[in-house]
């Protein structure tokens, strides 16, 4: 089966290509994201990879469904951008890789807060200047702080393992309570309780309707002061506009995401020579307290792996005929 895999960079290639050892897939790479502007190359394809960024909506999948595609496989946990009911519609199999290395997400999570806690990225800068000063450095223990992890899938998990490690309280929310984090102690609460009780929220829940902008003005309000607030998830589970208004009036103390909800516009790209039209990323980044990365958390050489020898897998399962768990359904 001849597969156009978009969105792709130099590592998707040399990964793929690595791993692909059945010459019967034929794997074509394209720069370009996938939406209804570049539906026309799929022409000549049994089957679409794509990632977080590439844009499947009714529009798009109806003209590559024209063109003789009927796999979509999504190298990544998230479906939040492909249009499941119009897929089902033109009979195209949408597959993904739900678990290519949570603790990946997880410790880059970890990174994002301890960087913000202790001032890491300030001090790095300062000693490079030769400026060794602790003044204005000053930061806070992890040990003992409350930590509420809203989503306790694969993910959310493993960041509550090394929360537990760091000997914090956690708290949890999530549909599905996890046996499993019970077992270690940790505290399932309703959503509003643990809004009002962690001093950092961490946020490891898929991007649906009903999780769209959870953090949002009015949840801020039942916040403590100072609060932090790490995204690894989605951007849109974060209201930008909210959380701006929220950092200025001091109520979010510290803000880690390395997702934020305009960046197919902006991540993944070499804009150092642009002037960026984004204005809420430009405010998001004139604050000290903010630390933002570009879809980075996934980016390790286990996940990469992973990724690649599952999406291989969820190919050859389709043209075998074999329906697996990666059925998005």
């Amino acid at each position: 089966m001849r597969i156009a895999v978009f969105s792709t960079k130099s590592y998707d290639r040399d990964y793929f290509s690595r791993y692909n050892t059945n010459p019967a897939q034929e794997l074509v790479f394209f720069e370009a994201p996938l939406n209804m502007q570049t539906a026309n190359l799929t022409q000549g394809f049994g089957g679409v990879c794509v990632f977080v960024n590439d844009k499947l909506d009714a529009e798009t999948i109806a003209a590559i469904a024209t063109n003789g595609i009927k796999l979509i496989v999504l190298r990544c946990a998230g479906f939040n951008n492909v249009d499941l009911p119009a897929a089902k519609a033109h009979g195209i199999s949408v597959r993904r890789v739900p678990a290519y290395s949570p603790e990946a997400v997880a410790e880059h999570a970890v990174a994002l807060m301890l960087t913000l806690a202790r001032k890491t990225h300030k001090a790095y800068n300062r000693v490079r200047e030769q400026n060794f000063s602790l003044e204005r450095l000053n930061g806070f223990n992890i040990h003992g702080r409350t930590i509420g992890i809203i989503g306790t899938g694969k993910i959310g998990q493993a960041f509550a393992r090394i929360m537990l490690g760091f000997g914090a309280k956690v708290l949890a929310y999530d549909l599905y309570p996890s046996d499993a984090l019970k077992a270690l102690g940790i505290a399932y609460v309703e959503l509003d309780q643990l809004m009002a009780e962690a001093d950092i929220v961490s946020l490891h829940c898929p991007l649906t309707p009903e999780t769209k902008y959870i953090i949002n003005s009015d949840r801020l309000q039942h916040m403590k002061q100072g609060v932090m607030i790490i995204n690894t998830s989605r951007g849109a589970l974060i209201n930008t506009k909210d959380v701006l208004v929220a950092l200025k009036q001091g109520k979010i103390g510290y803000l880690g995401i390395d997702v934020y909800e305009q960046e197919e516009k902006l991540f993944f790209k070499d804009l150092s020579e642009s002037i960026v039209q984004d204005e809420m990323i430009g405010r998001l980044m004139s604050f000290p307290n903010v630390l933002i990365t570009a879809h980075q958390g996934f980016f390790t050489h286990e996940a990469l792996e992973q990724i690649s020898l599952v999406t291989l897998t969820n190919i050859r399962d389709f043209e075998a005929g074999v329906v697996n768990s990666n059925e998005v359904s």
